[in-house]
């Protein structure tokens, strides 16, 4: 039987796994609600949420992997699935999109997964990819974040600027991995068009968690009753780049000692712990100076190379990058499938809402090509530059999951109608993405 006739049937029998799967777990989850606790602290239910949210997320991630298509879009629609059974009258899973151990981990999960970004970004290539990716960067964070704010002020004039700000602000993102792969795939990463992409990509990330840093600052202030100033919002990007910069300079000089030191203890693990302790550590460094905990594991990735451990290695231990893996498997995940149970599908039957995400899109897209301006090298495509920067993929979902943690005057910043808007816009760019530069520099290989 050909491979394109048994997808179907391979996509069918996960799916009615799937809907077994959440049949036994709604009955399971209704009838634990129903029965006495003993304990204070009540880990049945996070069991419980762990097991509908990890099989859902590698069923759906299956199923999107086969067809083609990165698995966090699969994460991603698993989790808008159960987050919306309730449309069918299914409501025993109801409480796993507000228990505070699922999203306790989650949050663990985004902090490896920028840790892990980190780690496959290499400081050294960003230096040298030159003023083109520079300005792609730069580019590629104004326009998008320009056009998202308008945007939103024109389909919601009456909300406060702030939800204008970190709409726009959603938009700014690049996920490196995603194009990353594509350019694997075909060969492509030497090229001229791979190394701005991903030279620029990987700025782009840096440039946005400062934009975040600005963004979420301002709004904290707002909500403790601080007035605005531009002042503040210079000390955020100080402290921003000062703590990136510090944490790059010292990190570098001291990880090398640090883990020269732990190497000279005796026992399994001590590489993956020594890292997780540095990468915790930034995070909640980061934490401590009013920015995003984000930003301090992706320091934290930025600062390692392999030769920091390498007395590690050559007494048989793992790569860093291996032994992270089982446990990003296991939390990483959780964050795509519980940011997909936050998605209110109800909320696409209000009118303009459609047509919001719609608009949203294209100026998410639309913001990436001004990025082909910022190319100076002759011969370069620019039309797949600004492809390769489309995607927003992980990135974009972290950005809208922070909004949706943030407070003023007692409103979040950004409410159902505008996250549902935010998913829906990371999943088109993140789908379109891949086929789309793929046939431009095809194109681009049939022409030289």
């Amino acid at each position: 039987m050909p491979v394109r006739a048994a997808r179907p049937r391979l996509a069918s029998r996960w799916v009615a796994a799937l809907a077994l799967a959440v049949a036994t777990l709604s009955t399971a989850a209704t009838a634990h609600a129903a029965a006495p606790h003993q304990s204070p602290v009540d880990v049945a239910p996070v069991l419980l949420a762990l097991i509908l949210a990890l099989a859902a997320g590698r069923l759906g991630g299956a199923v999107f992997e086969r067809f083609g298509q990165p698995s966090l879009l699969g994460e991603l629609a698993a989790g808008i699935v159960l987050g919306n059974l309730g449309l069918l009258g299914i409501h025993g899973l109801d409480f796993v999109r507000t228990l505070p151990g699922l999203a306790l981990l989650a949050q663990i999960g985004v902090i490896l997964l920028l840790f892990q970004v980190g780690l496959e970004s290499d400081v050294d290539k960003m230096r040298s990819v030159g003023a083109s990716s520079l300005l792609v960067a730069m580019l590629g964070v104004i326009v998008p974040s320009l056009l998202g704010w308008g945007v939103a002020r024109l389909f919601f004039p009456h909300e406060n600027a702030y939800v204008h700000a970190f709409v726009g602000a959603t938009l700014c993102a690049t996920s490196v991995g995603i194009t990353a792969r594509v350019l694997s795939d075909l060969r492509k990463v030497e090229s001229k068009e791979g190394q701005i992409i991903l030279g620029a990509a990987v700025i782009d990330d840096v440039m946005g968690l400062v934009v975040l840093a600005i963004v979420a600052g301002i709004i904290e202030a707002v909500n403790r009753g601080t007035a605005f100033s531009w002042l503040s919002v210079v000390w955020i990007v100080v402290k921003a780049l000062a703590f990136l910069a510090g944490a790059l300079v010292l990190g570098r000089a001291l990880a090398p000692r640090a883990f020269d030191l732990a190497s000279r203890l005796s026992g399994p693990g001590l590489l993956l712990t020594t890292a997780l302790l540095l990468c915790f550590g930034l995070a909640w460094l980061a934490s401590a100076l009013g920015l995003a905990p984000i930003v301090g594991a992706f320091a934290a990735g930025l600062i390692l190379e392999p030769k920091h451990y390498r007395r590690f290695t050559e007494r048989g231990e793992h790569r860093l990058d291996e032994s992270l893996k089982p446990i990003a498997t296991f939390l990483v995940p959780l964050f795509f499938v519980l940011m997909g149970m936050h998605v209110d599908l109800s909320a696409f039957g209000r009118p303009g809402i459609v047509g919001f995400a719609l608009v949203l899109t294209v100026a998410a897209i639309v913001g990436k090509q001004a990025c082909s301006l910022g190319v100076l090298e002759k011969g370069v495509d620019r039309l797949a530059v600004g492809l390769g920067m489309i995607p927003r993929g992980e990135v974009g979902l972290i950005f809208a999951g922070i909004g949706a943690t943030l407070v003023v005057r007692g409103e979040r910043v950004i409410n159902d109608v505008a996250f549902s808007a935010v998913v829906m816009m990371v999943a088109i760019t993140t789908l379109v993405t891949p086929p789309l530069l793929v046939w431009r520099l095809r194109q681009t290989s049939v022409k030289a």
